[in-house]
């Protein structure tokens, strides 16, 4: 038996083996409550089933388990454990679930391959923006974004992607100021934008760096397309166009393309 110094009465005690009085008294007072709930037909737990079925049908509309929390608000093992087969849960945890609707996952909570928005932030560290720097900017927190960046996640969510997408363009053709990212992301082997193009979201694309190696804390040249497309009727090509303005042969494909559609607004 615990002395009286170190012992707090309580039903955990009393269920232990303790027949303090103080403890009975506790174990007393909570199965009178649980007495009442029953005449008052509330179940401190439900059966599981409703609960379960309903996520199963969840997963069949595409939803994933990350969704489904995210959705309800519930820990991840909370649902991971209704899929283990869980025989009883919480009313308010059965009244989360049960609310998700019946459809396809919202875009605001679909998730999205990872490979983009892990390059885009590469990226950026890689032209001197720090991670820090970003978070505020992608509204995640800076372990979210650290996490993304060493390719944690196969999956984003959608807003998160299309965040980082715009961000991504405003500020890829102007270098930032971090020293520390720069030599960060050269110590891990991160390409800045130079080395993408359109295909940044190819999980099977490779960073092109044979020609117009980017150097840390440069950005895209901002490359007039008149003269790509002056030097194009000329006969030169891509990587000769590149070589004779000093860019990158991608950033002569993307100039070229500005230089197409000025030409279709015309």
């Amino acid at each position: 038996m615990t002395s009286e110094a170190d012992h707090t009465p309580s039903r955990a005690c009393y269920l232990r083996g303790c027949r303090e009085t103080a403890c009975e008294q506790a174990n007393y007072r909570y199965m009178a409550r649980l007495r009442l709930d029953h005449h008052r037909g509330q179940r401190r737990r439900h059966d599981a089933t409703q609960t379960r079925n309903h996520v199963e049908r969840l997963y069949a509309h595409g939803w994933t388990q990350a969704q489904i929390s995210r959705a309800a608000r519930l820990a991840h093992t909370t649902i991971r454990g209704l899929e283990d087969g869980q025989a009883t849960v919480s009313p308010a945890t059965a009244r989360a679930v049960l609310n998700i609707p019946i459809t396809q996952a919202p875009d605001d909570l679909r998730d999205v391959d990872a490979t983009g928005t892990v390059r885009r932030i590469r990226a950026l560290a890689a032209i001197g923006y720090s991670l820090a720097s970003l978070a505020p900017h992608l509204k995640l927190h800076v372990s979210a974004v650290g996490r993304i960046s060493r390719g944690e996640y196969e999956h984003v969510r959608a807003t998160t992607a299309h965040t980082t997408t715009r961000i991504y363009r405003e500020l890829s053709r102007t270098p930032g100021t971090n020293q520390r990212a720069r030599n960060h992301a050269r110590k891990h082997g991160w390409h800045g934008p130079l080395a993408w193009d359109d295909n940044i979201d190819n999980p099977d694309a490779k960073p092109e760096t044979a020609h117009g190696r980017q150097r840390p804390g440069q950005a895209p040249p901002d490359i007039d397309p008149r003269r790509v497309a002056r030097l194009t009727s000329e006969g030169l090509t891509t990587a000769q166009i590149a070589e004779r303005i000093g860019c990158h042969p991608r950033t002569v494909t993307r100039a070229r393309k500005r230089a197409q559609q000025q030409a279709v607004a015309a």
